[in-house]
């Protein structure tokens, strides 16, 4: 089965620039996109963007996506989240996700999830 596993979070300030990593294994890599999520401490999960099979589509939330870009290694498995500009409402347990779908934005089109990387930005 698939397996992810996420690396990169800490505590950064904020304006400072964080860079997550997604390693997958378990299945052909290019047979998935790749999505990440977080969750703050008392809410829900939500999505913040995710990247095609390919990676030549790339989807963002809202809120980041004038912040935060995404590309993935198709030769080692791994997509990165490149975390620029960081806000205290950025601070939450990032988690990848792997996808059948070409794009996707809900979390329930996910079969795969990482355990997560904490990410926290003080003020």
């Amino acid at each position: 089965q698939v397996q992810l596993v996420e690396s990169g979070g800490g505590l950064v300030q904020a304006g400072g620039s964080l860079s997550l990593s997604c390693a997958f294994s378990g299945r052909t890599f290019t047979r998935y996109s790749i999505g990440w999520f977080r969750q703050a401490p008392g809410k829900e999960r939500d999505f913040v963007g995710a990247i095609t099979w390919g990676g030549n589509g790339i989807r963002f939330a809202d809120s980041v996506k004038d912040r935060f870009t995404m590309s993935r290694d198709n030769a080692k498995n791994t997509v990165t989240l490149q975390m620029n500009s960081l806000k205290p409402e950025d601070t939450a347990l990032y988690f990848c996700a792997a996808s059948t779908e070409v794009v996707a934005v809900v979390e329930n089109l996910y079969t795969a999830w990482g355990q997560g990387t904490q990410v926290t930005v003080s003020s």
